[in-house]
């Protein structure tokens, strides 16, 4: 079921690309000139970097757009063998019909070794009349610099809440379903910008229910409510450990999340919080410490408890002051 409706509401024209005006402005002035360099897609997952490279190469090549649009994933094929052997077959094939070149899209171009990432750039140097290359990446600082310096780099920012409103409504009128308001505010929470966990969020909401509210959208995304998350933080902040240990345990068992899905959400809360923003800084120190420490393997129980330890400490010494 998953990525189901993402793709049956791909935009079909850069026109239709929500949240990306500035970018989706430049692209179509390659459109209407008919020839394009080699591009840099760079930006967090959900933000229209796949999309934007579709619907680019249907409007620069129109009906037959799939003849001369080449896709892979660099994070499944990221040897050197990959870019000698396929990539390079691709790139050195003659464009079908009266078009002077091919566009091949590279996703999650970040993936690929060093090796495989510089031969890639003599790949991209010596095909440039017969291939355009489109590269998508989240971190663009993964790419070497020689082939940033060859490419136009388009910096791609998380969707604003009205962009992922408009494109969420427009599905919800296509399938006939009703989101209430606080699920729309459930589904901008979920997404933090990225709009395809939004769509998916919608889409597995829409399997139990063509009603959608927030309780629905929560529990099919596997992601703790917002004041829950609060009350965690501010009970361990009054000093009552056993309290908000209880209510991490919601969250870890009622909701569950994983160590570092609360991890996110509770960096995502700290900012809300009523305390000094020295004490802030203390709290995201802490909070990235312990991040760090779950993705290097530790105990997620273990983690989690001693950064609820530390924030009643620390609001030990809000209540001194």
């Amino acid at each position: 079921m998953k990525d189901i409706w993402v793709e049956k509401y791909r935009p079909a024209t850069l026109d239709e690309v929500v949240g990306q005006e500035e970018i989706v402005a430049r692209l179509k002035a390659y459109v209407r000139a008919g020839n394009l360099p080699h591009l840099l897609f760079a930006g967090p997952a959900g933000t229209g970097k796949t999309t934007c490279a579709i619907a680019l190469a249907r409007e620069m090549f129109g009906e037959t757009w799939t003849n001369n649009f080449a896709e892979t994933n660099a994070s499944m094929d990221r040897g050197i063998d990959t870019v000698r052997v396929r990539i390079k077959d691709m790139a050195r094939t003659a464009p079908i019909g009266e078009h002077g070149f091919k566009i091949i899209f590279l996703d999650e171009a970040d993936a690929l070794t060093a090796d495989a990432q510089a031969a890639l750039r003599r790949t991209m140097e010596t095909y440039t009349r017969t291939a355009r290359f489109i590269l998508s990446c989240n971190y663009s600082s993964r790419i070497i610099e020689p082939i940033q310096s060859r490419t136009a780099v388009f910096r791609f920012r998380p969707l604003k809440p009205e962009a992922i409103e408009a494109y969420l409504t427009r599905i919800a009128k296509a399938e006939t379903l009703t989101i209430t308001k606080d699920g729309m505010e459930a589904l901008v929470y979920i997404a933090a910008g990225d709009l395809r966990r939004a769509v998916n969020a919608l889409q597995v909401a829409a399997a139990v229910d063509a009603t959608i509210n927030e309780d629905v959208l929560y529990k099919a995304a596997s992601v703790g409510r917002p004041e829950l998350v609060k009350k965690l933080l501010e009970t361990s902040l009054g000093g009552d450990f056993i309290k908000s240990r209880d209510a991490l345990d919601t969250l870890l068992i009622e909701y569950g999340l994983s160590g570092e899905d609360v991890i996110r959400q509770v960096h995502r809360t700290v900012f809300d919080l009523s305390v000094p923003d020295e004490f802030k800084v203390r709290l995201i120190d802490r909070v990235g410490e312990a991040e760090f420490r779950l993705v290097e393997g530790s105990n997620e129980r273990i983690q989690l408890e001693a950064l609820l330890a530390h924030f009643v400490l620390v609001g030990q010494e809000l209540k001194k002051r």
